[in-house]
C-alpha cells in the first residue's frame, strides 16, 4: 500500500504589537494683546478673557517612524515652548499705552512772532516747512497780528491766548493742550483736529467755527459761545460730555 503524505500547514502565531500612543496636551493662556508683539495704542485697554492654545505631541512607544513622527513632534514642541514664553512674557509685563511725544522746546530767536506770520504753507492737512514751535509763548489780549492766520499743527501747550483776536485762523492738527483761551473770539475759524485737552476756553466764542474732530477733554468751557458751530455728530456727543458747558451753550450745541 502506497503511502501517502498529507502536507499540514503549520499554524504560525501571529503577534502583532501594540502601538501604544501617549497624547500630552498643554494649554497655555494667552492675553488678547497678541503673540509677542507690543501692542500700541492709543485707546484706553479694555479687558477681555483670555483665549488659549492647546498644544499636542504624538508620543510612539515604536522607534519605526523615528526619523519623520519624532521631527515633526519635536517641532511642535518647540512651538509649543515658544508660545508659552510669549504668554508668559506678555503677562507678565503689561505693554503700556502709547504717550503723547513733543519735540524738545525751540531755542529760535523770536520764535513766538513767527505766530503773526503763520505758517506759509499750512493746509487743513496740517503741512509745513518748519514747525511752529508757541509753546509758553504770552499773546494775552492780541487784537490784530493774530487774525486770519494759518496755525496749523502748531505747537501751543501752556500758551496763553486770553483776549486775543483769533478770528478765521485755521487750526488744523493743532496741539494745544493745556493753553489758556479765555474769552478768544474763534469765529469762523477752523479748529479742525485740534487738540484742548485741560485747555481753559472759558468765555471763549465759536461763533460759525469748525470744530470737527476736535477733542476737549478734561477742558474748560464755562460761558462759551457756540452759535452755529458746525461739527460732527459723533464729535457734538464727545463735547457734550463736558461738564463745564452751560445751559446757554449747551442749548446751542443741541445737548440732550
Amino acid at each position: 500500500m502506497a503511502e501517502r503524505y498529507v502536507e499540514v500547514p503549520s499554524s504560525k502565531t501571529e503577534v502583532k504589537s501594540e502601538k501604544k500612543t501617549t497624547m500630552a496636551n498643554v494649554s497655555i493662556p494667552l492675553p488678547r494683546n497678541g503673540f509677542c508683539i507690543p501692542n500700541y495704542a492709543t485707546k484706553r485697554p479694555s479687558f477681555t478673557p483670555p483665549f488659549t492654545i492647546s498644544c499636542s505631541a504624538e508620543l510612539d512607544g515604536s522607534h519605526q517612524n523615528k526619523g519623520g513622527l519624532f521631527s515633526f513632534n519635536g517641532m511642535k514642541g518647540v512651538a509649543c515652548g515658544i508660545l508659552a514664553a510669549c504668554a508668559v512674557t506678555s503677562s507678565a509685563f503689561p505693554v503700556p499705552a502709547a504717550t503723547q511725544r513733543l519735540p524738545p522746546l525751540s531755542t529760535e530767536p523770536n520764535r513766538c512772532e513767527r505766530a503773526f506770520i503763520g505758517n506759509t504753507i499750512g493746509q487743513a492737512n496740517g503741512v509745513y516747512d518748519k514747525p511752529l514751535d508757541l509753546r509758553q509763548c504770552d499773546f494775552t489780549n492780541e487784537k490784530s497780528n493774530l487774525k486770519g492766520k494759518s496755525l496749523s499743527a502748531a505747537l501751543m501747550s501752556d500758551a496763553k491766548f486770553d483776549g486775543a483776536d483769533m478770528s478765521e485762523v485755521i487750526m488744523s492738527k493743532a496741539y494745544a493742550a493745556g493753553a489758556s483761551f479765555k474769552g478768544v473770539d474763534f469765529s469762523n475759524a477752523v479748529l479742525d483736529r485740534v487738540n484742548f485737552e485741560k485747555a481753559d476756553l472759558e468765555g471763549a466764542v465759536f461763533r460759525n467755527t469748525v470744530l470737527s474732530g476736535s477733542t476737549f477733554d478734561e477742558a474748560k468751557l464755562d460761558k462759551a459761545v457756540f452759535e452755529d458751530t458746525i461739527i460732527g455728530y459723533i464729535d457734538l456727543q464727545k463735547l457734550c460730555t463736558n461738564k463745564s458747558i452751560g445751559d446757554e451753550g449747551r442749548a446751542e450745541l443741541g445737548c440732550r
